[in-house]
């Protein structure tokens, strides 16, 4: 049966028991990924506390973490989500995504609204792809997609 946490801490402390091991191993996202048939946001999101694990690729992490079995059955309960708090975040890759919502979000409300009508964008129907590709100009570039279904708000 799908447990649910009620409070953030338990996943939080597993999650620097992972990075620990992920650390100690030097494995890369990619690497703990493979093998679990989902994609390296959504392991990645989970090993942060953000998501539960299927139980079979919650093993196949386990595995390659090593990590005991109340770890991985800790990773396919359901967690309290959110990483960043109430507060601005101050770490600044973070900051600048806040940033961009910041600067870009009355836009992509206002083009969201007008192509699709009243509604949100899913973070949970959801899917997120991050590419590095080299610049003309010099340098890289990041293209990040962020690919949610669309819900129409519904009147009652």
């Amino acid at each position: 049966m799908l447990q649910s946490q009620a409070t953030q801490t338990t996943r939080q402390d597993l999650t620097e028991v992972i990075l620990a091991s992920k650390l100690k191993k030097d494995l890369t996202y990619t690497q703990i990924t493979e093998g679990t048939g989902l994609s390296e946001a959504f392991v990645t999101a989970a090993l942060l506390g953000q998501h539960p694990l299927p139980a079979d690729a919650a093993k196949a992490v386990g595995k390659k973490l090593d990590l005991d079995d109340d770890a991985i059955a800790l990773l396919q309960t359901v967690p309290v989500r959110g990483s960043i708090g109430n507060s601005l975040p101050t770490d600044p890759t973070i900051y600048r995504f806040y940033e961009i919502v910041q600067v870009y979000g009355t836009t992509l409300k206002a083009l969201v609204h007008e192509k699709f009508g009243d509604g949100i964008i899913s973070a949970i129907n959801f899917k997120l792809n991050i590419e590095k590709v080299e610049d003309p100009e010099g340098g890289s570039r990041a293209v990040i997609t962020l690919d949610g279904k669309y819900l129409p708000t519904k009147p009652f």
